[in-house]
């Protein structure tokens, strides 16, 4: 079990580095991959700010909803009747 364990590693890992290489040469025939560069929208850092920003005023409205400005208070009176 560990030495096919070790094994499937080596062989990600081989599999792994070799992916990084760009330039392949295969005999006389050299084959170079270009890669285009896209930004994502999630690495801006204006969509990081607005999101806390979103974060932070939704988190104090459901904290600051929970809180009652209506305060009501009941008096019970009870009774006791002294002659019994």
């Amino acid at each position: 079990m560990k030495l096919t364990f070790l094994l499937s590693a080596l062989l990600f890992t081989v599999y792994a580095f070799a992916q990084d290489d760009a330039t392949t040469t295969t005999g006389s025939v050299t084959k170079t991959s270009t890669s285009t560069t896209s930004t994502d929208w999630y690495t801006a850092p204006w969509v990081w700010i607005v999101g806390a920003v979103l974060f932070i005023l939704l988190l104090a409205a459901i904290i600051g909803g929970s809180r009652s400005t209506n305060v009501e208070r009941s008096t019970t009176v009870v009774h006791r009747d002294i002659d019994a």
